[in-house]
C-alpha cells in the first residue's frame, strides 16, 4: 500500500466555480455558463482545459436509482475574457440556484 494514509485519496479533478451565465449589460444567456477554475489565472492556462468534461454535483430531495446524489455533465467550449474564466454548455442549463457553487472539471478527455 505504500506510504500513503489510509483515506486520502487522489482527486482527479480540478475545483471550479459557478460564476454566472453568459451575458450582456442586460440579457443574460442560460445557455452558456461561465466558470473559474481554481489556480487559473489568464487565457493562456484556461485554454488548457478545453474541451475538458465538467460535472455539477448537487443532492435531491428523493432517492433514484438508491442514492440522492445527481450530477449534471457539461464541457468546457472556450475561454471567456483574460482572467482564466471559461465557458461551459451543460446537458441540462446548470440552475440559478448554482451561482457560487463549486464544479468539477475533470482531467479528461486529455490530449497529452
Amino acid at each position: 500500500m505504500g506510504s500513503e494514509k489510509a483515506g486520502s485519496g487522489h482527486r482527479l479533478y480540478v475545483k471550479g466555480k459557478h460564476i454566472s451565465y453568459q451575458r450582456g449589460k442586460r440579457v443574460t444567456n442560460p445557455n452558456t455558463s461561465l466558470i473559474k477554475i481554481e489556480g487559473v489565472e489568464d487565457t493562456k492556462a484556461a485554454t488548457f482545459y478545453q474541451g475538458k468534461r465538467i460535472a455539477y454535483v448537487y443532492r435531491g430531495k428523493r432517492e433514484i436509482r438508491g442514492t440522492k446524489i445527481r450530477v449534471i455533465w457539461g464541457k468546457v467550449t472556450r475561454t471567456h475574457g483574460n482572467s482564466g474564466l471559461v465557458r461551459a454548455q451543460f446537458k441540462h442549463n446548470l440552475p440559478p440556484k448554482s451561482f457560487g457553487a463549486m464544479v468539477r472539471i475533470m482531467l479528461y478527455p486529455s490530449a497529452i
